[in-house]
């Protein structure tokens, strides 16, 4: 667990050379401060970065995470030329990445809200869901994109697996739900509608922050019927433990490949 740590801090520091998660931190930073110069209700504010967070955070997390094992590849074979087990590996460059990409995006949404003083009684549990989901969505996508790079050696195809997979998730799934709630429509979907909502996880975060802001009307097809059949209470704590499960299966799909792989 240590040596885990120890590569974690180094992928942490590596990262901030890069400069990147800076930017990262500065982007949202600037957006939100923004969104409070346009908009004087905090919460029009928040509805408008839940769009950006559900749209953006997937993207640059699976582009990221891909970027990143594919240029570590060197690093990497040059620990596991040394007594170092794979999963400390893995695990810790992981970890390092994920924090990195979590805490510029908490504090680059957070900070705004402290200094124009909006985190209000009201608004308070609804920013830190948000907080929470867009860090739940980081460790969810880079988990996909470690094990979408370490599955295709190929950093074109990689690349562009990692793209297809955002898009469907963010664009192209909704279509596809409306589609089939549209060519079935003479058949009882309720089942298959449920199913379909536990296999996007944007779907999920989507529910969940529109579930805490009370917007049932924006939930979309699949999401009015999650909570008809379940309640917004405890379909709040299914779509939470739901979101859980998509954080950890790609990380350990990453880590059975990669253990397997032949550097």
């Amino acid at each position: 667990m240590k040596l885990t740590l120890k590569v974690g801090w180094y992928s942490i520091r590596d990262v901030l050379r890069g400069k990147w998660a800076l930017v990262y931190l500065l982007f949202f930073f600037v957006t939100t401060a923004g969104l409070f110069q346009l908009e004087v209700q905090p919460a029009k504010v928040t509805d408008s970065l839940i769009s950006i967070v559900l749209f953006l955070i997937p993207l640059v997390s699976l582009l990221f995470g891909s970027m990143y094992v594919y240029n570590s590849r060197e690093f990497v074979e040059l620990l596991l030329s040394q007594p170092v087990r794979r999963w400390t590996v893995f695990l810790g460059m992981y970890l390092g990445l994920t924090l990195s990409l979590v805490i510029g995006f908490v504090v680059g949404i957070l900070a705004p809200y402290l200094i124009f003083g909006a985190l209000s009684a009201a608004q308070a549990p609804v920013v830190l869901t948000l907080a929470l989901v867009g860090s739940a969505l980081t460790a969810i996508f880079v988990g996909l994109a470690f094990f979408v790079s370490t599955w295709i050696d190929d950093k074109s195809r990689g690349l562009a697996l990692a793209i297809g997979i955002w898009l469907f998730c963010a664009l192209v799934y909704d279509g596809v739900v409306l589609l089939v709630a549209y060519a079935f429509a003479d058949y009882p979907l309720e089942a298959p509608m449920l199913s379909l909502m536990f296999s996007n996880p944007v779907d999920l975060a989507r529910l969940i922050l529109l579930l805490k802001a009370d917007m049932a009307a924006l939930m979309g097809y699949t999401g009015a019927v999650f909570t008809r059949f379940l309640g917004s209470g405890f379909g709040f704590v299914v779509a939470s433990l739901s979101l859980v499960v998509w954080t950890v299966s790609p990380v350990l799909a990453g880590l059975w490949r990669f253990q397997r792989k032949d550097f």
